[in-house]
């Protein structure tokens, strides 16, 4: 007689570990058996989307892809790739890679051919280029122990022109629901809505735009198809004939699932990635407003049935404080709010803490600041969507040796946290810096770099103690005059997932 063991609970394991969900119980009541003890195991799987960064012949883009060491995953190695999607214009046809158009209905299917980005190892970066307005959107997948906390960073420069600026994402997983206050369909804006599908079905998505007074009317946002691994960029201002300047832009899909992201660019303040702000909730931060701002514009929205009255904060180097005439915001449901902030770090760098206003309701919201750096010819612009803690542990690519700023807030208790900067993608050693920031601050720091380092390198950041921290990374280039800038924020990368213990192994006995 052999015993054989099921692969039930080892298959149901590593589907925890793939899609953070799985739930064992042993046979007999449900509700009278004991919880086990959960455990955290690293994902063995993780998506990105790069979203197509053309914005003019003189665009030149650079990828950086990182996983941090020590992740852990099985033992594979696995394998980190990005691969160019089916370029594809507003209108749905899709192009070659020179740029042809091609008929839909039995158009040759694009070779993804080599990699753009192909990472080797955790714990040090890799860097590809590309250049030109034909640039299309990437789309990869991670696995072993290049996936928990894989990420990679999108940085386009533009020197001149209307699309001028220096342009940085955070390349995201796919999902089905995204908010983007701060976008615009002023005559001085041009802002694309740019989805990517990663998967081999169409998606179809739905935009929905909502102005100061609610909903903006619209009959072509509507089931916007995205084929199979392929990006379509889609112009908000054709969806509407209203104009305004505060625009909250809603994307969901019907059927599918899809990577979302806002460019934007303004005549007079140049482009950048406005990316989505994090899941509605009734408290929000919004770290790392540079010290130089010179103008800061708060926008924000109630997506539900009730309205919100918010107390606005500034937490600064040494406290936290309400701006005078701008303490309060009332946002009403379902329409844009938007107040300009002014200069309101005045020299010190900071990060916008939105609360319920006493006595009022606990009503979610979304939010993001449009920040201007800059006067005059030589203005450029960045945004900063609300967005969650560090959690255990957050990353962000494509640091140079000169011209990062780390900003770390702490909305509640003091925290400490360790920040490392990894080898660089052509040499050098990892450092390690704790920092503590206080209760109610912000703390603004050139973060460590690594020793003789080469190329860029990635930044990630790991609560240690205290409370929750949030953070946002600017990256800053001096081009023809114009100091322009980028802000990324840092989330928790959820490179691991909560695993709950079997009740026990289950096996059968075989003759």
């Amino acid at each position: 007689m052999k015993s054989t063991s099921l692969s039930l609970i080892a298959g149901t394991v590593a589907l925890a570990a793939v899609t953070g969900f799985a739930a064992l119980t042993a046979p007999g009541d449900a509700d009278t058996a004991e919880a086990k003890t959960a455990a955290r195991l690293p994902v063995e799987r993780s998506s990105l989307l790069c979203p197509a960064p053309g914005l003019s012949e003189l665009a030149e883009t650079t990828y950086t892809s990182f996983t941090p060491a020590g992740g852990g995953s099985g033992g594979e190695a696995g394998t980190a790739e990005l691969q160019k999607a089916t370029a594809t214009t507003a209108d749905g046809g899709k192009k070659d890679e020179k740029g042809k158009k091609e008929d839909d209905k039995g158009g040759k299917k694009a070779d993804p051919g080599k990699p753009v980005v192909s990472l080797k190892e955790p714990g040090k970066p890799v860097t590809a280029e590309e250049s030109g307005a034909d640039t299309p959107a990437l789309v990869g997948t991670a696995t072993g122990r290049l996936a928990p906390g894989w990420t990679t960073q999108q940085t386009t420069m533009v020197e001149a022109g209307s699309a001028r600026g220096l342009l940085g994402v955070s390349c995201t997983g796919p999902d089905t629901d995204f908010w983007f206050p701060a976008a615009s369909t002023s005559k001085s804006r041009e802002d694309y809505v740019q989805l990517t599908n990663p998967d081999d079905t169409a998606a179809v998505a739905d935009i929905e735009l909502y102005g100061p007074d609610g909903s903006l009317k619209s009959d072509v946002g509507e089931g916007i198809t995205v084929p199979a691994r392929s990006g379509v960029p889609v112009l908000i201002s054709t969806l509407t004939s209203e104009v305004t300047e505060d625009v909250t832009v809603h994307v969901t899909t019907r059927t599918g699932r899809v990577g979302a992201v806002i460019r934007t660019a303004d005549e007079k303040t140049g482009s950048d990635w406005l990316a989505a702000s994090a899941t509605p909730t009734d408290t929000l931060v919004l770290p790392g407003i540079p010290a130089d701002a010179t103008s800061v514009r708060l926008v924000a929205f109630a997506p539900g049935e009730a309205d919100a009255d918010l107390t606005v904060k500034l937490m600064g180097k040494t406290g936290s404080f309400s701006p005078v005439g701008q303490d309060q915001l009332h946002v009403k449901s379902r329409m844009t709010a938007g107040v300009d902030l002014k200069d309101i770090t005045k020299g010190e760098a900071g990060s916008l803490l939105l609360t319920p206003a006493k006595g009022g309701k606990h009503t979610p919201v979304v939010a993001a600041l449009r920040v201007v750096r800059g006067t005059g010819d030589k203005q450029e612009v960045g945004y900063i969507p609300a967005t969650g803690p560090v959690g255990a542990r957050a990353t962000v690519a494509d640091n140079r040796d000169k011209g990062s700023i780390l900003s770390l807030a702490a909305p509640g208790a003091t925290a400490t946290v360790k920040v490392t900067a990894s080898a660089g993608s052509g040499g050098g050693e990892q450092t390690v810096k704790k920092y503590t920031v206080e209760g109610g601050t912000t703390l603004a720091v050139t973060p460590p770099v690594p020793s003789g380092l080469k190329g860029g390198h990635a930044l990630t950041v790991e609560t240690e103690s205290g409370g929750p921290v949030h953070a946002s990374r600017m990256l800053t280039v001096t081009q023809g005059g114009i100091q322009m800038f980028t802000v990324q924020t840092l989330s928790d990368d959820n490179g691991t997932v909560e695993v709950p213990a079997a009740e026990q192994d289950l096996s059968v006995l075989d003759d």
